[in-house]
């Protein structure tokens, strides 16, 4: 009869899931052998003469056989777990090199989005500085136009008599839009992750979980790829749903998405519907003085903006800017982005006493708050400015045009004083002695001004263009084309830095029409 060796027990707790199964089938092999011994001893002993001893000796093997059946089941068990433990860890090993692939692809995705956004960014600068030379060109074309009706005797006394003649030109202008003086965020390119531009504009950040989807969607309809933002938008809405409920501020900042993608399409009654019920959402879940509900109303205002229905905007905008003055104060930057919004709209339905006095605040707020030297204080003077020339106040916004150059100056090279001047007296002084020198070199007398000043500012180089228009319509031809040629420079430095840098050079965008999700 063979005999059974077993591994001791401090052995076995070192063995390893292969050494396991080798001894295992050991075993194996040993209990099948030890099963055909029994079995051969027990037809032995039943072919004996001897019954009782026979009797007795088979009752002992036949329990023995059964120990023997119960081992070898066991160890076909545990090589049947040894089996499945394999195939679970090899199943393992495959989802472990699938994450590692999937890792690898997300990093790739986001080297793809951020090289996108910052081509987009770049793209955007351009759209911008476009923007600003093609409302210059227009308000050129209406003074030419103007200028082209009148005799030159008429355009004197027309001068001097300020606002006489000029209010009709002004008037006859057409509406602007809200695109081309206020263009939206949305329209600016994924520069600034949205959650920070709502924190800056009213206090109401997209949460979390939607940021990505927002900033996808809007790299999408950027794209001009609505057959992919309006599906992503309508199943994220539907998942929202169905586990937070219809009226939950996820879901109006959701529909407030999608209705930014229906207003790109030109989808105005779909936007409309889906605003008023983020709308509803808003006021019933977080109150009707919440800065969220202030930004609803906004984006309400620029829609019904875009589709020249102005009365009803207003309404909207002014409930805005109640909601951000009681909530931020009335003296907040936001505020004041409110108060131009609002002056755009009432300008665009000729209440131009009301416009004067929103921007006027606006401007209180912005020098008081940001100085004198922030952006959107010579923005704002711009804004005016325009405004001014709608109504025919040529001094009054030549005023501002000179406040706006001379502290652009100031901010570069210091105070004014006799060696040191602003371009535009320069200007002046050239066409007071136009008659008494021979030089027509434009930079002769004030030297590379232009090469030093605030090339990268649209609201300058605008500003440029706009005085040298009102210099030319008072017959002051040498000052009109120092400022022009000066403006012309400076789009042609701006244009070079551009394209000589990879990281594009900071323009001062328009005031912005407040978007907030």
């Amino acid at each position: 009869m063979s005999t059974m060796v077993y591994p001791r027990e401090e052995a076995l707790e070192r063995l390893s899931q292969d050494e396991i199964v080798l001894n295992t089938k050991a075993v194996m092999q040993g209990l099948e052998t030890l099963r055909g011994e029994h079995a051969q001893l027990l037809n032995s002993l039943l072919d004996c003469s001897q019954p009782p001893v026979a009797q007795e000796k088979s009752g002992l093997l036949r329990k023995s056989l059964e120990a023997i059946e119960l081992g070898l089941g066991e160890a076909q068990v545990i090589i049947a777990l040894s089996s499945h433990l394999s195939a679970v860890e090899s199943e393992k090993q495959k989802l472990r090199a699938q994450v590692r692939r999937l890792c690898q692809e997300n990093q790739w995705l986001r080297d793809e989005l951020a090289g996108t956004q910052h081509k987009l960014q770049r793209s955007e600068q351009n759209v911008a500085q476009l923007e600003e030379e093609k409302k210059h060109l227009e308000f050129m074309n209406q003074i030419k136009k103007f200028d082209d009706d009148v005799s030159p005797s008429e355009d004197k006394s027309q001068t001097s008599g300020g606002s006489g003649g000029g209010g009709s030109g002004g008037g006859d202008t057409s509406k602007d839009s809200l695109d081309d003086l206020f263009p939206n965020d949305d329209d600016q390119g994924p520069a600034q992750p949205s959650g920070e531009v709502a924190a800056q504009q009213g206090g109401y950040e997209i949460p979390a979980r939607l940021r990505t989807l927002h900033n996808l969607v809007i790299q999408y309809a950027s794209q001009g790829r609505y057959e992919v933002a309006v599906p992503l938008c309508k199943q994220a809405l539907e998942d929202l749903e169905k586990t937070s409920g219809h009226d939950h501020p996820d879901v109006a900042t959701m529909l407030n998405i999608l209705a930014l993608v229906y207003r790109d399409q030109n989808k105005y009654k779909e936007a409309a519907h889906l605003l008023n019920d983020a709308l509803a959402i808003r006021e019933k879940t977080l109150g009707k003085d919440h800065p969220a509900v202030a930004a609803t109303l906004n984006n309400l205002a620029v829609l019904y903006g875009k589709r020249g229905k102005y009365k009803e905007a207003e309404p909207l905008c002014k409930r805005a800017l109640e909601i951000r003055e009681k909530v931020l104060g009335k003296y907040h930057p936001d505020v004041a982005k409110q108060l131009n919004n609002l002056a755009l709209l009432c300008q665009n339905q000729g209440k131009y006493d009301e416009v004067e006095y929103y921007y006027r605040r606006a401007l209180e707020i912005y020098e008081s708050k940001l100085g004198a030297d922030d952006p959107n204080v010579a923005k704002t003077k711009n804004n005016l400015a325009t405004c001014y020339l709608k109504q025919g106040k040529f001094k009054d916004a030549e005023t501002l045009y000179k406040e706006i150059l001379t502290r652009a100056h100031e901010k570069e090279f210091g105070s004014v004083n006799n060696d040191n001047k602003p371009i535009w007296m320069h200007a002046e002084e050239r066409e007071e002695s136009k008659g008494k020198r021979k030089d027509s070199g434009p930079y002769v007398e004030y030297g590379s001004w232009y090469k030093a000043c605030k090339v990268d500012s649209p609201t300058v180089n605008t500003t440029l263009k706009s005085l040298g228009a009102l210099y030319r319509r008072q017959g002051k031809l040498e000052a009109a084309e120092t400022l022009e040629e000066c403006a012309s420079k400076s789009r042609k430095q701006l244009k070079s830095r551009i394209s000589s840098t990879d990281t594009p050079a900071m323009i001062y965008q328009p005031i912005n029409y407040t978007k907030l999700i």
